[in-house]
C-alpha cells in the first residue's frame, strides 16, 4: 500500500509569503544601508584632493550636481524608510502564530483613498524632480562665459587626452592646468570637448558633471574651482580596451604658479649635449610622424606632444608612474604597458633603447 502524500497548499502559500516578505525586507534593508551610506560620505565631506567625489564639489557645476544629488537621496531615503516600516510591521503584525486556524485576513479591495495615493504621490515626486533637473541643467549649460574667463580644448583619443591652450599656443596630455577661481572676481574655464576616434566622457567629480565628447560633435562644459590641488578624473564612456586607463589630473594652481606654469610650457625643448646622441636616434625613427617636440623635426599630431613630457606626472594617461624604468618599459614594448595601446614598439636595440630614453628624459 503507497503512504499517502498530503499537500499543505495554504501552508506553502505561507510559507511563500514569509520568505517573499522576509526577502523583499532585506533587499529594502540593503537599498537603505546604501543610501545612508551615500548620505553619511555626503555630509562627511571629503579632506583630500585626490580622491573624486561628487559630494565634495569646490566648483559651480559641481555644486548643482551635489545639490540634484542630495534631493533624490533625501526623497528616495524616505521612500525606503516608509516601505521597509509597512513591510516590518506587516511581517511581524501579521506573522503565524500557534493555534492560528489558517484561514486567510480579511481582503480589502477598491480603497478609492488608498490608490489616489499611491498614483497622486509618485506622480508628484517625478514632477518635483523633472523640474529641478531642468533647473539644474539650465544653470549649467546656459552659463555666459565671463570676461577673463580661460578656454581650453580637450580631445578626446584612444586612450589619452590632449590638452590644448589656443591663447596661449600651449599643447600638452592627460594633465590640464587651470588658475583657481576667485569668488570676488569669478575666472571661470570654457572647455571645449571634441573626440578624434569614439565617444568619450570627460569627468572630474570635484569640478563637473560629466560631459560626452563625440565624433564630428562639440560640446562644451565650464569649471570654476575655488580652492588649489590636484583633482582627478576619467573617461566615463567605454570606448575600448584601456577605457580604465584613460585617466586626468587636474591642477588647480593660484595665478602666479599657473602663469610660471604655462611661461614654462611655451618654451621649446631643452636642447641638452648630454642626450644629443639620443635626440639624433628619435628624429630618424618613426617617433616623428606621431609625436611633436617643438623646436625639433618632430612634428606629428596622432599622438601626445612630447616637448615637456617630463613635466608630466604619469606616463600614457596614468597607467604608470613617469619614472625611467617605466619610460624605458613603454617605449621598448607598449603592449605590455598598456594592451592594445596604438603606439608600435620600434624594435631598437638595448643601447639606441637607452639613448632614446634619455633624450626623452631631459624633454622637461
Amino acid at each position: 500500500m503507497k503512504p499517502e502524500i498530503v499537500i499543505d497548499a495554504h501552508g506553502l502559500l505561507c510559507a511563500s509569503l514569509r520568505y517573499r516578505g522576509v526577502e523583499i525586507l532585506r533587499r529594502v534593508g540593503v537599498l537603505f544601508a546604501l543610501i545612508l551610506g551615500a548620505a553619511v560620505a555626503a555630509f562627511a565631506g571629503d579632506d583630500t584632493t585626490r580622491t573624486s567625489s561628487i559630494f565634495a564639489p569646490i566648483s559651480a557645476p559641481a555644486d548643482a550636481v551635489r545639490t540634484i544629488a542630495m534631493l533624490v537621496l533625501a526623497i528616495t531615503a524616505a521612500i525606503a524608510v516608509i516601505v521597509g516600516g509597512l513591510l516590518t510591521y506587516s511581517i511581524v503584525r501579521y506573522r503565524l502564530r500557534p493555534g492560528d486556524d489558517g484561514s486567510e485576513p480579511p481582503q480589502v479591495y477598491g480603497s478609492d483613498q488608498i490608490e489616489l495615493a499611491w498614483t497622486v504621490v509618485p506622480v508628484l515626486i517625478v514632477f518635483v524632480l523633472c523640474l529641478v533637473t531642468a533647473r539644474t541643467v539650465y544653470d549649467v549649460q546656459g552659463a555666459v562665459k565671463p570676461p577673463g574667463a580661460m578656454d581650453v580644448t580637450v580631445v578626446g583619443h584612444q586612450w589619452w587626452w590632449e590638452i590644448r591652450y589656443p591663447a596661449l599656443g600651449i599643447v600638452t596630455a592627460n594633465e590640464l592646468h587651470v588658475p583657481v577661481s576667485d569668488p570676488a572676481a569669478p575666472t571661470p574655464t570654457f572647455i571645449t570637448l571634441e573626440s578624434a576616434d569614439v565617444a568619450h566622457s570627460f569627468w572630474v567629480p570635484r569640478l563637473a558633471g560629466k560631459t560626452d565628447l563625440i565624433p564630428n560633435r562639440t560640446n562644451r562644459m565650464w569649471i570654476e574651482p575655488r580652492e588649489p590641488g590636484l583633482f582627478l578624473g576619467q573617461c566615463a564612456e567605454y570606448c575600448g580596451t584601456q577605457h580604465a586607463h584613460m585617466l586626468l589630473r587636474v591642477y588647480v594652481e593660484p595665478r602666479d604658479a599657473f602663469e610660471r606654469w604655462a611661461g614654462a610650457q611655451r618654451l621649446s625643448a631643452v636642447a641638452d649635449p648630454a642626450a644629443a646622441a639620443g635626440r639624433r636616434l628619435f628624429e630618424t625613427t618613426a617617433c616623428i610622424n606621431c609625436h611633436s617636440v617643438r623646436g625639433t623635426v618632430a612634428t606629428g599630431r596622432f599622438g601626445p606632444d612630447l616637448t615637456h613630457l617630463m613635466s608630466r606626472a604619469t606616463l600614457v594617461a596614468g597607467a604608470a608612474p613617469m619614472t625611467r624604468e617605466a619610460l624605458r618599459a613603454w617605449i621598448d614594448d607598449p603592449d605590455r604597458v598598456k594592451p592594445g595601446a596604438l603606439m608600435p614598439a620600434m624594435k631598437l636595440s638595448r643601447e639606441d633603447l637607452d639613448k632614446v630614453t634619455a633624450y626623452l628624459l631631459a624633454l622637461r
